[in-house]
């Protein structure tokens, strides 16, 4: 895994094996069918390609396909700027933004490991696709 900055981003970009771990941590074939992770983009999104080696950015929350932003090139890892404050961590919204958390409200944001990240985006994308479903009932 290379984590850094370049310019104004940061970027966790996974090797081979740690895509496979990361694509199952985050449950990407539920959520993205045909999909793999490849890192993350900023603290919000992630890095995903398709069977067609297309690389696209998608928030953490929602991981729906109608999301998906085209990526026209990810930073090599050697040029990414290493920043000790925050390896290993990801700063992560306690409400996400999606359900009106702030992303500037300080007791909004905490830093959580690579494997409470993979929770939380699982738990928070279940909860947005049972609402998501109950409304189209309801509808």
């Amino acid at each position: 895994m290379v984590e850094g900055w370049s310019k104004d981003e940061h970027y966790i970009l996974f090797d081979t094996r740690e895509a496979v771990v990361a694509s199952t941590r985050y449950s990407i074939e539920r959520w993205l069918p045909g999909f793999a992770v490849l890192g993350l983009k900023g603290w919000e999104d992630l890095l995903v390609r398709n069977i067609d080696g297309q690389v696209f950015s998608v928030p953490c929350v929602p991981l729906v396909p109608e999301h998906l932003v085209l990526s026209s090139s990810l930073p090599q890892a050697g040029t990414l700027a290493v920043d000790a404050r925050c390896a290993g961590q990801i700063k992560w919204y306690t409400k996400p933004l999606v359900f009106g958390g702030s992303p500037t409200e300080p007791s909004n944001i905490r830093w959580v490991s690579h494997e409470e990240h993979g929770q939380l985006v699982a738990w928070w994308n279940e909860l947005y696709s049972q609402l998501k479903a109950q409304s189209a009932i309801g509808a």
